[in-house]
């Protein structure tokens, strides 16, 4: 298994003070960034040969690389350090990636390291002046919880492409476990080819549900993927109808990811 991480793993965790001034200079450039995208990047791209799916596979592959940049400026600048283990079984054509949502920067991690990756997103940031354009541009979909986002959801998964959704459609509150909503299942069941949860633990934890950016942990922070054992969606749809089916698929992955975040809180205690 490919391990992505900052090599070396750096012990030492800057002073209070420069991480505050690092955080902010981060989400300032994050920003900025999102701007830039909306307003001089995807224009240009736009104008190269080829159909909508060519124009978004080039949006999504700009996004990725930006977000990359910007989790590794986070590392070198002392904000966090980061590990993901996996990182080569993910963005496959047909996968739907699972994962949990501990903090504010979860999604950009994982579609950093996830090759051509569609998404399901908040539908708040469609009008967001910093994260529009990039929405748009790679083709995004909103969570908007209605029959035609599932739809759509599914629609994609049949296309081939890959699609990274969290299921808990906002960030878990510190200390509890995470709660699915069974959208995703009846997606995955819909039209995933493979199904496969990402873990995320965040340590310590920070940029979580209602904290604000400036509140920083006592030390840096380190943020860890694991890119656990796919999953076969049949071996749930043998079970019964639809709503059986979803239901079995979402106790599932809930039992899954109680059961890893654990292992994370042991190994880090």
């Amino acid at each position: 298994m490919d391990l992505v991480t900052q090599d070396p793993v750096k012990r030492y965790s800057p002073p209070y003070w420069w991480r505050l001034i690092a955080t902010a200079a981060s989400f300032t450039l994050f920003g900025i960034g999102g701007l830039l995208l909306r307003v001089l990047v995807f224009p240009v791209l736009s104008l190269l040969p080829g159909d909508a799916a060519a124009h978004q596979r080039r949006a999504r592959q700009v996004v990725s690389w930006n977000f990359r940049t910007f989790v590794k400026f986070m590392h070198r600048s002392g904000v966090l350090t980061y590990e993901v283990e996996g990182a080569e079984r993910l963005g496959r054509p047909g996968q739907m990636i699972i994962a949990n949502h501990p903090s504010l920067i979860d999604v950009v991690v994982t579609i950093a390291f996830t090759r051509n990756a569609n998404c399901v997103v908040k539908q708040s940031l469609w009008n967001n002046p910093c994260m529009r354009g990039p929405i748009r541009s790679a083709g995004y979909i909103s969570n908007s919880g209605s029959m035609d986002m599932l739809d759509e959801a599914a629609g994609v998964l049949q296309q081939g492409q890959t699609l990274v959704i969290f299921p808990e459609g906002t960030r878990t509150t510190p200390g509890s476990p995470p709660e699915f909503h069974r959208g995703a299942a009846a997606i995955a069941l819909r039209g995933a080819h493979v199904i496969t949860p990402v873990v995320i633990s965040v340590s310590p934890t920070t940029l979580t549900k209602a904290e604000p950016w400036y509140r920083i942990p006592a030390r840096r922070f380190h943020i860890h993927l694991r890119v656990g054992q796919d999953i076969d969606p049949a071996q749930f749809t043998a079970m019964g109808s639809a709503p059986v089916a979803s239901r079995k698929l979402n106790d599932h992955l809930h039992q899954h990811f109680i059961k890893e975040l654990a292992r994370d809180e042991r190994s880090t205690a």
